[in-house]
C-alpha cells in the first residue's frame, strides 16, 4: 500500500511540475509571440534583424533601399547625378512595413521552429514611380554641359572661291530616348531583393541628333567644283571712266545646272549685252548739243556715236566668264566714236559749226584750239552743207576735189559726210558773212588756210563734228 501511494505522489508531482513546466512554456512562448520583435537568427533580405521591430527593419531597409544614386555620363565624364527621389522612385513606406509585418506574423506562425532555428526571409522592396518627377529631372537640360545644335556641312564663299565649311556635331538629343534607357535600367535596380550601390550609365553617340549634311556630300561637292570653275571670273567693260562690272553675283544666275554639268545661258548673256546697248549706244539716237554760247541743239538722230555689236560683245563675254579670271576692256564695237566717258562720246572733243553765223569751234579735250570764219554750200540747186553729227573717218593731204563739172586741189581734207568735208579754200580771199548765200561751195566748208592748217594738224580720226543752223 506504502509503495501504491508514494508512486501516486510522484506522479502527482511530475504531473504539477509538466503543468507548471508547460505554463512556463507557453507563458514563455506567448511572451515572445507578443514581443514585436524578430527572434534570434532572423534575417530579411539579407539584413540580420535580430531583436528589431518592424518600423526598426523599416528604417534600415528604406535608407539602404533608397541610397544609390545614378551617374549619367557624357564621354566619361560626370553629366549628371541623380538620387533615386531625384528620378520620382520613392519607396511605398506603408506597404514595406506591411510585407515586414507580414514576415513576424510568419515568424509567430511557427513559434518554436523559429526560436529554435531563426528565419530567412526575401521581400521586395516596394517603390512607387511619380512620372512627373522623372519627366522633369531626367532631362538633358540638366546635364553639366550646355546643349548645342549640330550644324549641317555648308557651302561657303570667300569672295575669292568656294568651300565647305565641315558640319559640326552638337549635342542635342531626344530626351525621350534618354528617359526609356534610365527607366529601364532604374526599373531594373529597384526590382533587385538586395540594395544597389552608386552605378554609372553612359550616353551612346546614338542619341545625339547627327547633321543632316556632312562636308563629304556628293551633290554639294559637285555644286562647289562648278562654281569655282565661273566663280573668279570678273569682267569690267570700260567706257572712259565709267566700268560696268560683270561679276559673279550676275553670272550665277545665268547657269543652268542639271545632273552635275553646267552650261550657260546664252539668252540671259544676249539680254545683258542688249541692256548694255540701251544705255551706252549713242549712234543714231537722238541728243542734245551744248554750243559754245550755252545754247541747246536738239537733233532727232547722230551719225555720231558709239554702237556695240551685240554678237561680238556676246560671245566674247562667254569666252572671258570661261576663263574664269579677271578681265578688263572695252566693249566689242560695231561703230566707234572718237572718245567717251559713260554715255557722253564727245567729251570736249568736237568741231562745232554754225551755218547760220558761218563760224567754227574747235575743241580738243574741252580746250578751244582754233575758231574761225567759214564758207558753207549754197543753200540752193543741192548743194547746202548738212546739218547733223557726223564723225570725220580720216583726213588726208594733199587731195584733188571733183565734182561733175569742176575739180579742185587742195591741202588738207577732212570729210564728214558724203562728199562734204572740212578742207582750205585758196581761191577765196574772205569768208564768214553771207558769202555762202551767193557764192557757196558744193557743200563743204570752207576754212581760211592757217585755220585749215591748224585744224588738220590737231585733227585726229573719228572726232565729231556738230553742224547746225
Amino acid at each position: 500500500m506504502k509503495k501504491k501511494k508514494g508512486l501516486k505522489i510522484a506522479i502527482i508531482v511530475l504531473l504539477c511540475l509538466v503543468v507548471i513546466g508547460l505554463g512556463a512554456l507557453g507563458y514563455y512562448l506567448y511572451e515572445q509571440a507578443n514581443s514585436g520583435l524578430f527572434f534570434e537568427n532572423t534575417k530579411i533580405n539579407g539584413y540580420d534583424v535580430t531583436g528589431m521591430t518592424c518600423k526598426e527593419v523599416l528604417l534600415i531597409l528604406e535608407k539602404d533601399y533608397s541610397a544609390p544614386k545614378l551617374e549619367i555620363k557624357e564621354k566619361d565624364e560626370t553629366a549628371l547625378t541623380l538620387t533615386l527621389e531625384d528620378m520620382g522612385y520613392t519607396i511605398d513606406e506603408r506597404e514595406l512595413l506591411n510585407k515586414i509585418e507580414n514576415c513576424m506574423h510568419e515568424q509567430n506562425l511557427r513559434l518554436l521552429f523559429s526560436l529554435m532555428d531563426g528565419n530567412t526571409f526575401e521581400i521586395e522592396v516596394p517603390f512607387a514611380f511619380d512620372e512627373t518627377v522623372f519627366l522633369k529631372n531626367v532631362t538633358a537640360s540638366k546635364f553639366a554641359q550646355p546643349r548645342t545644335a549640330s550644324v549641317d556641312a555648308s557651302l561657303e564663299y570667300n569672295g575669292t572661291e568656294y568651300y565647305i565649311q565641315p558640319e559640326v556635331y552638337g549635342n542635342e538629343m531626344d530626351d525621350a530616348d534618354l528617359q526609356v534607357m534610365v527607366k529601364d535600367y532604374v526599373d531594373k535596380l529597384v526590382a533587385n531583393s538586395r540594395p544597389q550601390s552608386d552605378s554609372a550609365l553612359e550616353v551612346p553617340e546614338s542619341f545625339y541628333f547627327l547633321p543632316a549634311v556632312t562636308q563629304d556630300d556628293s551633290e554639294m561637292n559637285t555644286l562647289m567644283n562648278i562654281y569655282n570653275s565661273y566663280c573668279k571670273a570678273n569682267i569690267s567693260l570700260v567706257f572712259g571712266e565709267t566700268k560696268e562690272v560683270l561679276d559673279w553675283s550676275v553670272i550665277q544666275n545665268w547657269l543652268d545646272i542639271s545632273e552635275g554639268e553646267a552650261t550657260l545661258c546664252e539668252e540671259d548673256i544676249y539680254n545683258y549685252v542688249y541692256e548694255l546697248a540701251a544705255r551706252y549706244d549713242t549712234l543714231y539716237y537722238e541728243r542734245d548739243f551744248t554750243t559754245h554760247d550755252g545754247r541747246t541743239i536738239h537733233f532727232e538722230s547722230s551719225d555720231y556715236g558709239y554702237q556695240l555689236d551685240k554678237d561680238g560683245e556676246a560671245a566674247q563675254l562667254i569666252q572671258d566668264i570661261y576663263s574664269n579670271t579677271t578681265v578688263e576692256r572695252e566693249p566689242v564695237y560695231a561703230v566707234k566714236g572718237y572718245k567717251r566717258n559713260g554715255r557722253d562720246d564727245i567729251c570736249g572733243n568736237y568741231v562745232e559749226v554754225n551755218l547760220t553765223q558761218q563760224h567754227l569751234w574747235f575743241y580738243m579735250d574741252g580746250e578751244l584750239v582754233i575758231e574761225t570764219d567759214i564758207v558753207s554750200g549754197l543753200p540752193k540747186d543741192g548743194r547746202e552743207t548738212i546739218t547733223g553729227v557726223f564723225e570725220i573717218p580720216y583726213k588726208k593731204s594733199p587731195e584733188v576735189l571733183k565734182g561733175d563739172t569742176w575739180e579742185e586741189k587742195v591741202t588738207y581734207w577732212m570729210p564728214f559726210y558724203d562728199g562734204q568735208g572740212l578742207h582750205d579754200a585758196p581761191w577765196r580771199s574772205s569768208f564768214g558773212g553771207e558769202i555762202y548765200k551767193s557764192s557757196g561751195s558744193h557743200g563743204c566748208v570752207n576754212l581760211p588756210a592757217d585755220a585749215a592748217r591748224i585744224i588738220y594738224e590737231n585733227m585726229e580720226e573719228r572726232v565729231p563734228i556738230i553742224l547746225y543752223k
